[in-house]
């Protein structure tokens, strides 16, 4: 079996993977504003059209912008240490006023920050319902799941179990002819190297998981700091 020509991609070429529609275009997932360049060499890239391409592009770009400035601590573009955010910060006066609105302190005086959360579970469920697609097979329907924090807030226990995929078991093994089955076995589809249970898009920036447990769970994790998981239960 050639890797780089798999059944998945022959069968889901003629739909958009965030909503069944015919595709008029192609999305990197995960888009580039997550990442820094040099880009990766092979980034996945899934079919989509071209409303749902460009409906994302908005809060991708907020929550980019959003993860840095928590992680550096301030929204001043000239404090940021990402090339892109900078210039999309920088270019963008009301997107920094906005991020820099949400930056609060607690009773306690520590510095917090309040997200918008919708605009973050929809780029999460986007990422999630794109890699779903590139491993295994799209999945249109609304998950079960849709779940985001800091790792810095979570137990060892908890790191311990979302870093663990499905416990390393493979329950049931992935369909014949999809990038998850070649992954199960050590052979590699594309470029994109892995580490443990994950694939690491670019390190330090970007990787995820996908297993087929009874269902499918996704997980991912940005900048090392935001850690998300969406699940589609059987």
């Amino acid at each position: 079996m050639d890797p780089r020509h798999l059944f998945i991609d022959e069968r889901h070429t003629g739909m958009c993977v965030y909503c069944g529609t015919r595709p008029d275009t192609r999305d990197h997932v995960p888009s580039k504003v997550l990442l820094d360049e040099p880009y990766p060499p092979e980034l996945p890239v899934v079919g989509a059209c071209e409303k749902c391409n460009a409906s994302f592009s908005l809060d991708e770009q907020y929550l980019a912008c959003f993860l840095d400035c928590v992680i550096r601590g301030g929204a001043e573009a000239s404090d940021l240490h990402r090339p892109n955010v900078k210039r999309i910060l920088e270019g963008n006066p009301a997107l920094q006023w906005r991020i820099e609105g949400a930056r609060k302190r607690d009773e306690a005086g520590n510095l917090i920050w309040e997200p918008e959360a919708g605009r973050v579970r929809n780029v999460v469920l986007k990422l999630a319902r794109g890699h779903a697609a590139y491993e295994l097979y799209p999945k249109l329907e609304e998950p079960t799941v849709v779940s985001f924090a800091p790792m810095q807030i979570l137990s060892d226990g908890e790191i311990s179990a979302f870093e663990q995929l499905a416990d390393g078991k493979l329950d049931l093994w992935p369909e014949i002819g999809s990038r998850a089955f070649l992954r199960a076995f050590g052979k590699s589809p594309d470029r994109l190297p892995l580490s443990g249970d994950w694939i690491v898009v670019q390190p330090d920036r970007y990787r995820y998981a996908v297993a087929e447990t009874g269902g499918v769970i996704v997980r991912m994790v940005l900048s090392e700091y935001l850690a998300c998981e969406v699940v589609w239960e059987m």
